[in-house]
């Protein structure tokens, strides 16, 4: 760490601007393009529906507690199959004579002999019925897995958020680079133009060469061509941009944007340690060593018994009658213990129990990756900066170099060809200098998202 301490000493200019930290900066348009992406891009919501359908399974869950209230009716007749023979009348009605007789009157009827079908008869059962449990651990468990499988969603929300986040950073930062390279060419188109123009004018007044003159177009169309490929890229760039953004491809982008004091807040990252510990892939490992648990906790209540309440209120009784005879209620209470399951439940657990050893072997795999993918981000963030610097020394040397050859050719001392070798060397470390800007930018967002430094809006 001494080694890129030493390094960093030469920027200690930008110190007065450290005092706002990165994930603290003033917000600009690009903060205002992240937000619009968060909002509406598709994958996101396709994310949030993911999310939205499990609080509704949580929901579902919940209501396993309440009763369950149904109405039931039931209509059947038959006729025939086992009955039994009632001989009420052979029984009673000797008796019933006798008794007639002795009183002088009829106030015993005789009685005719029944026939009961064991088959009921043009009978109907109508009611209300109720159940509740009043002992069921499957129906916690299950809740509680669907709470967790809530919290799994919201952190593969985030996991996708912080990706495209760094990914809208980069989209951006690469059409902010394209467009300064067409600038940059064109400066260079204009400038080879106006050669062609000078060696054409001394062509012509018996002064140039005609070789100076074909030089000079072959510069105008290199131009040219130069131009028209970083057109070309940045309408790409453009098409990526707003693709993320879930906007038409060619809508305009705001190009308002302060590279200079993005550079500055990237410093502290170059040392910056981080242990990936608030990672939330690395969250949502752990999470599913969680449900795992639970699911392992939910195979075996299986083994638990269930014990439920059941309330009946209606009526039932023969063609169709209706009173009091015929309503009644029935409570009561079910129990069910299993005995025997064929070693279902047992393996089912067992099968649990490997589920959850796996995820606990992925949780410390997902911890050294992200661990290691941080670290190599920030190696990457090191290497552009480093390069960056670079980049800013050639062009310097460029451009004395280009100044101090063109006024050698005004003079006289320095050929045509040179004055071209020494523009375009300049050129293209002014274009260098754009893209590694533009790369350090990027290489950062990367950090970033590998680090998850910046908290993540709601």
């Amino acid at each position: 760490m001494e080694i890129i301490v030493m390094k960093i000493k030469p920027a200690l200019f930008f110190i007065p601007l450290l005092m706002v930290s990165f994930a603290s900066a003033q917000q600009n348009q690009l903060d205002n393009y992240i937000d619009s992406a968060l909002a509406h891009n598709i994958v996101i919501q396709q994310k949030n529906i993911s999310l939205q359908k499990a609080v509704l399974g949580l929901a579902i869950a919940k209501s396993y507690y309440m009763p369950s209230v149904a109405f039931e009716a039931g209509y059947q007749t038959a006729d025939g199959g086992r009955q039994i023979q009632l001989p009420i009348g052979d029984l009673l009605n000797g008796v019933y004579g006798t008794l007639n007789q002795l009183t002088g009157s009829n106030r015993f009827p005789q009685l005719e002999n029944q026939v009961i079908n064991f088959l009921p008869s043009n009978f109907y059962d109508a009611k209300i019925h109720a159940v509740m449990p009043v002992i069921d651990a499957e129906i916690g468990y299950r809740k509680k897995i669907t709470d967790q499988q809530i919290a799994l969603s919201a952190l593969d929300i985030a996991v996708y958020k912080r990706t495209l986040i760094r990914d809208v950073k980069t989209a951006y930062y690469n059409y902010l680079a394209a467009t300064a390279a067409i600038q940059i060419h064109a400066q260079s188109l204009v400038l080879a133009e106006e050669g062609k123009r000078v060696n054409q004018s001394l062509l012509d007044n018996g002064k140039g060469l005609p070789a100076y003159v074909m030089r000079s177009e072959s510069e105008v169309e290199q131009a040219k061509a130069q131009l028209s490929t970083a057109r070309q890229q940045a309408n790409n760039a453009k098409i990526y941009f707003n693709f993320l953004l879930n906007r038409p491809q060619q809508s305009l982008i705001d190009s308002n944007f302060n590279a200079m004091e993005q550079l500055s807040a990237v410093i502290p990252l170059l040392t910056r340690e981080e242990d990936g510990a608030k990672r939330e892939e690395l969250v949502a490992s752990k999470q599913l060593v969680a449900i795992h648990k639970t699911t392992v906790q939910l195979n075996r209540s299986a083994f638990y018994p269930k014990l439920n309440s059941f309330l009946d209120v209606g009526s039932q009784s023969e063609n169709w009658k209706f009173n009091s005879e015929s309503r009644y209620y029935m409570l009561g209470l079910q129990l069910a213990v299993p005995i025997f399951l064929g070693n279902r439940t047992k393996n089912q657990v067992r099968q649990a129990q490997l589920d959850m050893d796996q995820a606990k072997l992925n949780v410390a795999q997902t911890q050294q990756q992200l661990s290691m993918a941080a670290k190599a981000a920030q190696n990457n963030l090191l290497a552009a900066w480093e390069t960056l610097q670079s980049t800013k020394k050639q062009l310097e040397a460029a451009a004395a170099y280009q100044r101090l050859i063109d006024r050698g050719y005004r003079a006289g001392v320095n050929t045509f060809l040179e004055t071209i070798d020494a523009r375009n060397q300049f050129a293209q470390a002014r274009i260098a200098e754009n893209i590694q800007e533009y790369k350090v930018l990027s290489a950062a967002a990367d950090f970033e998202r590998e680090a998850a430094i910046e908290p993540l809006k709601k």
